[in-house]
């Protein structure tokens, strides 16, 4: 069973950034899955959560509608699309579901 998490790189503010999260050994689709992200110095916070059940999407106020979660169950893969990406959104991206965790992508948003 793994997680593994891509798409980050460096964006200028303004930029857009897809993050995908992939599973191998387990069916995503039968489950939530969220991504959350640690910046430096601060807490881990939880950005998005996309329901297992029903596919309902939540985000955290910070979002602001700029971010988006799917799901394509074809490629067993959540992506989150991330637009008009601010400085205050660089920090390390983790996806989690069933109890596991894959690796972090690094976001930066910087000019």
């Amino acid at each position: 069973v793994q997680l593994q998490a891509s798409g980050g790189g460096l964006v200028q503010p303004g930029g857009s950034l897809r993050l995908s999260c992939s599973a191998s050994g387990f069916p995503l689709e039968d489950y939530h899955v969220a991504w959350f992200r640690r910046a430096p110095g601060k807490e881990r916070e939880g950005v998005s959560c996309l329901s297992g059940s029903d596919d309902s999407a939540y985000y955290a106020d910070f979002v602001g509608g700029r971010f988006t979660i799917s799901r394509d169950n074809a490629k067993n893969t959540v992506f989150l699309q991330m637009n008009s990406l601010k400085p205050d959104d660089t920090a390390v991206y983790y996806c989690g579901s069933a109890g596991y965790w894959g690796q972090g992508t690094q976001v930066t948003v910087s000019s």
